[in-house]
């Protein structure tokens, strides 16, 4: 017989609530949605926003204690419920970055039919390369290289699936599993004892691979037009093709470049912010034998799924460069020839594909409603009057500083926008010159890019790493992100700053 008690009831709406969080959690997250309306029917509008944007953040620093999709949707539903912002204008800000939405529904789950290929290829660079700090130095150029010509979202995929790849393989032999044993890797009950340490330093070892790899995609997707949404913006109302591009971003994104992989190699020296880890004997030897047995069953279909996978990734890289469609419509091209040529034909085959991609794919769509709060309340309008009322040879620098701050709280694509549009109204207007506004708009693309690595929620790729599988399998919280991220968002602060200040 059910149980009707109503304090068993309302006992369970708490369960349910949540789910499985803390409790701590749970009433933080209640607490929120009362005090914000309590602020806003106070008739404190600025204040309520910026309330509202660090709860937020809240949320996706507690992004392994729960999914920020469910808080972050609730404080979303509230904003709008209250008037802090619309559905018109939620809607407007997905319009404007449908290009983002496209990308991560359709190129995610595209690299998900080339995870062969990657891991047979970076489990060969691995076992090839035994010196760590080559590795590393390896895997943060290789982010910054493909991302000069794919997309940092792109190749944070890669670093996933390759970095899930590897860790399963250990995890299965270390809980006494075959290679190609299907089971949960979430959990550690199964692991030997004599296997615990070496899975810990495994967790290390690929947290500071997966971080080099991850900034090497903010070093590179700042370079060119197709590197990051927001230089597509930027190049549009510039009017730059994608090697003028290059050429204007080069004198600060070349020095910044070559620091951010001297900063790589120097951590890796020190095992400062969480470097240095080395793989373990005895995992090096599980990754030679997985690598070893692969070869050895890897049957004639094995072998031209793996050629038709480099002939479709030559292609991807070929039509990003040339820009021949938006990235996710090459992203679905991906699909349909990785899937028509390798025969994964089956509806329940192509939508596991997508199991990475839409729960973020609608993280993301929520945070645009926090976006539509911060573009309805303008509560960047302080610091956008602060900036264009200095003296015009300040204004890079301070450009460059403002637009790198507001990106570590914001999403640097949103910001990006706001100071573009402002400088194009700018120029139209006749307040500044085209080329004080060419000036700025290198500013404001080196300054959303750069400093930006800062924080998960600064670099949509750190925000879709922290929230993918892989993280909680390597631990790595949205703290532990910020850490190891420290020593490069110094540097290329830093050494972005002295060139803006030194070029212009």
């Amino acid at each position: 017989m059910p149980n009707n008690n109503p304090s068993m009831v309302m006992s369970s709406f708490k369960d349910n609530f949540l789910g499985s969080s803390a409790d701590w959690y749970k009433k933080t997250i209640i607490a929120f949605l009362i005090i914000n309306p309590i602020l806003w029917f106070s008739g404190l509008h600025f204040i309520a926003g910026w309330v509202l944007v660090l709860e937020f953040i809240f949320t996706l620093a507690m992004a392994l204690k729960c999914y920020p999709l469910q808080p972050g949707g609730l404080l979303a539903i509230q904003a709008i419920v209250m008037g802090m912002t619309s559905p018109e204008t939620l809607y407007h800000e997905v319009e404007q970055q449908l290009k983002v939405i496209l990308l991560l529904v359709f190129m995610v789950a595209g690299i998900h039919f080339m995870r062969d290929l990657l891991l047979f290829t970076f489990t060969k660079i691995l076992m090839k390369v035994r010196n760590k700090a080559l590795l590393s130095f390896l895997f943060c150029f290789a982010g910054a290289f493909l991302s000069a010509f794919l997309d940092a979202l792109t190749v944070t995929a890669v670093l996933i699936s390759v970095g899930v790849g590897f860790y399963n393989v250990y995890h299965s032999v270390a809980s006494g599993k075959k290679f190609d044993e299907d089971f949960d890797h979430s959990g550690d009950d199964g692991i030997h004892d004599y296997s615990r340490q070496d899975l810990e330093d495994f967790r290390g070892f690929l947290r500071s691979l997966i971080m080099h790899g991850a900034v090497g995609t903010a070093l590179g997707g700042v370079c060119t037009l197709v590197g990051e949404p927001q230089n597509l913006l930027i190049a549009e109302k510039a009017g730059w093709e994608f090697m003028e591009f290059f050429y204007r971003m080069a004198p600060i994104t070349m020095p910044t470049l070559a620091a951010g992989l001297l900063t790589c190699i120097t951590l890796e020296f020190t095992g400062w912010f969480g470097y240095g880890q080395k793989l373990p004997d005895e995992v090096r030897s599980v990754l030679s034998e997985f690598d070893a047995e692969q070869e050895q069953k890897r049957t004639g279909r094995d072998k031209a799924a793996l050629v038709i996978q480099a002939i479709v990734g030559l292609i991807l890289i070929v039509a990003l460069a040339k820009h021949v469609a938006e990235v996710g419509l090459i992203g679905l091209m991906v699909i349909v020839l990785l899937t028509a040529f390798n025969g994964v034909v089956e509806e329940h085959q192509i939508g596991h594909a997508f199991e990475e991609a839409l729960p973020f794919t609608a993280l993301i769509v929520v945070f645009f409603a926090i976006v539509a709060v911060i573009h309805d309340q303008h509560l960047f309008d302080p610091v956008t009057n602060a900036v264009l009322s200095m003296p015009l040879d300040s204004q890079p620098i301070v450009m460059f500083a403002a637009n790198g701050l507001l990106s570590m709280i914001s999403d640097n694509v949103f910001v990006a926008t706001v100071y573009i549009n402002e400088m194009a109204a700018a120029l139209a207007a006749g307040d500044i010159t085209r080329e004080h506004f060419d000036v700025l708009a290198i500013a404001i693309n080196t300054g959303t890019n750069l400093p930006s690595v800062a924080t998960p929620n600064g670099q949509a790729a750190f925000l879709f790493l922290l929230t993918s599988a892989l993280a909680p399998l390597i631990r790595l919280s949205y703290m532990k992100m910020v850490f190891m991220a420290l020593p490069y968002t110094i540097v290329l602060s830093i050494v972005g700053g002295i060139a803006i200040m030194t070029v212009f």
